[in-house]
């Protein structure tokens, strides 16, 4: 109780005396040296690719991505979602492009690193079984964007092949959904969906019944397919190497 008391006392008295000092109210202090700084980074393209390449980074290396950037990326994309809801309901222009909505519609299909299109390479690319049973399996989960069981059983953590266009790939659809939402071709996001949402019809009911956003997330869904394609058939060329290299091995022990 003491500690409490102590605490609330120094801060109180830390922001009346700043108050007094400043005519200014500290939350506000913190939100135009802070806040406002961190939300211009936010509504630039180079600054949300730039917080989604961490975060695939992250992800590679075995952690949660979007957990680790939650505490960053959230408050300020939930805070710009807001902002469109509002001026929508008010039959005002809707101010921003990157909001919560843009990062699950053109950034995650799928989850994270758009493994949908991965999904789908697979079963377009190689004939490996253990693939296949994968991508099977994660089709369902991958359908809500839920994509762990690929992400860890691909695997694409700590993998440098798949690696690469789990990286690549939502940096190439973020900026063509930025590009293709700046130029007045798909509609900005004005409806906070959930991100369990499926593809398509999040991008529908985000933007409130855009057929642009939904041909644009149609768009980014192939692109991702085709930049999967060539790693997924050298995952395939590797795997079934090293699958011949254990084999003759084997005859060579036997021997």
């Amino acid at each position: 109780m003491i500690p409490s008391i102590i605490t609330v006392t120094a801060i109180a008295t830390f922001g009346f005396i700043f108050h007094q000092t400043t005519g200014m109210y500290l939350y506000d202090a913190v939100y135009q040296v802070v806040q406002q700084p961190l939300e211009k980074v936010a509504q630039s393209l180079p600054g949300i690719l730039l917080l989604m390449f961490v975060a695939q980074l992250f992800w590679v290396i075995g952690i949660h991505g979007n957990q680790m950037i939650k505490p960053i990326h959230e408050p300020l994309l939930l805070g710009a979602i807001t902002v469109n809801m509002s001026a929508f309901e008010q039959g005002k222009e809707i101010p921003n492009i990157i909001t919560m909505p843009f990062w699950d519609v053109y950034m995650s299909i799928g989850g994270s690193g758009l493994t949908i299109g991965l999904l789908i390479a697979v079963m377009i690319a190689t004939k490996r079984k253990e693939m296949k049973e994968i991508a099977k399996l994660s089709f369902g989960p991958g359908i809500f964007n839920i994509n762990e069981p690929v992400i860890f059983g691909m695997p694409i953590m700590l993998n440098p092949i798949l690696a690469i266009p789990f990286i690549i790939t939502p940096l190439v659809t973020g900026t063509i959904g930025y590009f293709a939402t700046a130029m007045g071709f798909a509609g900005k996001a004005v409806v906070m969906v959930p991100w369990t949402t499926p593809p398509l019809i999040n991008a529908w009911l985000s933007t409130a019944g855009s057929m642009g956003a939904v041909v644009t997330q149609l768009g980014c869904i192939l692109v991702s397919i085709l930049i999967y394609l060539p790693f997924v058939k050298i995952a395939s060329r590797r795997a079934e190497q090293a699958q011949l290299l254990a084999e003759q091995q084997q005859i060579a022990n036997n021997a």
